[in-house]
């Protein structure tokens, strides 16, 4: 699963690889987690390219409450065409989410450690989302009864080798070269499909992190920094 992410890099540099048009001002974010809001590409009128805010955990059109937004964070590539959760959402209304790297946890003797995984020189890249809009059904403590909210799901496959002994499962990386396709809504699920796929080996890096990041309300570069850095720590592998 991808519980926890990063998004520190500038958005002028977000912009050159994701190509939307509004240039909002973003703030580095070191450890975002479920039900916070997190800067979401989708396809704005005419297919241009345009970046917002969206609560990060799905919650369905039909759903009587936002209940179910913590345990949708996640959504499975095998089953998102049949599930009634995300069927239509993964025809009408996929997205991109914008990442620098991401944390898994691994089981060592008597501690879960946490690594950051991502690219070779930190560089940015996409998640593949998708996106609903939902009608508040009640007041409560982030929304008020009316307000329509849109909230975002992060796509997972299985691991690749080189993460797997981490965690079994890792979140859908697009090459940017699949962007148009996936936010295209004319391209239907079965010509889409071959995208949600396990991301190559060889580009990626991880390393271990503190127990900084374990805890979601703390935001910041401790979060990211390689565990004992400066004293001969675990390098990028």
């Amino acid at each position: 699963m991808c519980g926890r992410y990063s998004l520190t890099t500038t958005t002028d540099a977000m912009r050159g690889l994701f190509e939307f048009e509004n240039l909002p001002n973003l703030p580095p974010r070191y450890n975002i987690a479920p039900t916070q809001q997190v800067p979401v590409v989708r396809a704005g009128r005419a297919r241009v390219r345009e970046l917002t805010l969206m609560r990060w955990g799905l919650i369905p059109r039909w759903a009587k409450d936002a209940s179910m937004a913590a345990k949708m964070i996640n959504a499975r590539a095998e089953t998102i065409a049949e599930k009634p959760s995300y069927r239509d959402a993964y025809q009408e209304r996929r997205c991109l989410v914008p990442a620098d790297g991401f944390y898994e946890w691994r089981r060592e003797g008597e501690i879960k450690q946490p690594f950051r995984i991502g690219m070779k020189g930190g560089a940015p890249f996409a998640f593949a989302g998708l996106w609903e809009c939902w009608t508040a059904t009640e007041t409560a403590l982030w929304f008020t009864e009316g307000e329509v909210i849109e909230t975002v799901t992060i796509i997972t496959t299985v691991a690749n080798d080189k993460l797997r002994p981490i965690h079994p499962r890792m979140p859908v990386i697009l090459p940017s070269d699949a962007f148009d396709n996936w936010l295209d809504a004319a391209n239907d699920a079965d010509t889409v499909q071959p995208l949600l796929k396990s991301y190559p080996v060889e580009p990626m890096v991880y390393y271990r992190v503190g127990q900084t990041v374990n805890n979601s309300r703390t935001d910041s570069p401790l979060c990211i920094e390689p565990l004992n850095k400066g004293s001969g720590g675990v390098k990028a592998e």
